[in-house]
């Protein structure tokens, strides 16, 4: 695996990649990487010739008080299982080649009203960002195929739409949450928990499996079902944020004639803001 800090050298290799007739597929990341990571390497490696990964803490996406400055940067670790997942080539890019004339001053990519919701109505402008640096990398890559985790599910949709709306010749392949043992989603983040708090933590996806397993009994209380899956987090030890029951095909809040749905959850655990979400057909 080679490793690239420039937007230029690894045009010039990717060139030659298109020039032997190769498809590339390109896996963003922020590094810090989990076995979820390695398997949308492995997807990527399955769908195409070539496979880059990116590693960049965007700072676009992170708030104020946010963990931008504290955020675990392991890029040797990283590199190392890379490798050993069949990627071909990492973009490890500073945030002055990214960003070169500065934050503030960066053109946005905004994807209006699904950016607003839920994890961007508590994460003012973090879609902003997240979209903002996925386009840059399109452009940058121009791959054929990228590879997204479904933890991060309202992300997925956003970047899906974002494709769509701009004409961006580029395939969304998604993954299926990857688990630790207990059920919890793996995130770089679970790294901030105790000992204690990474027992805790699995309730989050009990709850939702909870509210999953009412539904599909014949409860339409949706309002209610939210009320009490937060009562319940709040007793397990987190921190509520959101807990939602939407349909899938625009993330807006569930109706009675509605029966493809998607629970989606978000609540702090100590230091640690943890995400989860489950799809259901009624």
């Amino acid at each position: 695996m080679r490793t690239f800090d420039t937007i230029a050298r690894l045009r010039d290799e990717l060139r030659s990649c298109r020039h032997s007739g190769n498809t590339v597929a390109l896996v963003p990341t922020m590094g810090n990487l989990h076995d979820g990571h390695i398997r949308l390497i492995e997807t990527a490696a399955a769908a195409a010739d070539t496979v880059v990964a990116s590693i960049f803490v965007n700072p676009l996406q992170f708030g104020r008080n946010e963990d931008l400055s504290s955020y675990p940067r392991t890029l040797i670790e990283d590199q190392n299982k890379l490798q050993e997942a069949g990627c071909d080539l990492l973009f490890a890019p500073t945030e002055q080649e990214i960003y070169p004339r500065g934050r503030d001053s960066q053109t946005r990519v905004e994807v209006p009203v699904l950016s607003d919701l839920y994890c961007g109505e508590t994460r003012p402008g973090h879609f902003s960002g997240v979209t903002t640096v996925v386009c840059k990398l399109f452009n940058i890559v121009q791959p054929d195929i990228a590879v997204f985790g479904e933890k991060d599910y309202q992300q997925l949709r956003i970047i899906r739409k974002m494709v769509s709306d701009l004409c961006i010749a580029t395939e969304i392949i998604s993954v299926p949450v990857v688990r630790a043992d207990s059920g919890l989603a793996l995130s770089s983040r679970n790294g901030y928990l105790s000992t204690q708090e990474l027992e805790q933590a699995p309730a989050l996806q009990r709850i939702i499996r909870t509210t999953a397993e009412a539904l599909t009994q014949g409860r339409r209380d949706f309002s209610q079902l939210e009320h009490e899956a937060t009562l319940r987090l709040e007793a397990a030890g987190f921190r509520r944020d959101y807990f939602r029951i939407v349909r899938r095909s625009d993330l807006a809040p569930a109706t009675d004639s509605d029966s493809t749905l998607v629970i989606l959850a978000a609540a702090w655990m100590g230091p640690a803001r943890l995400i989860d979400n489950l799809e259901l057909e009624l």
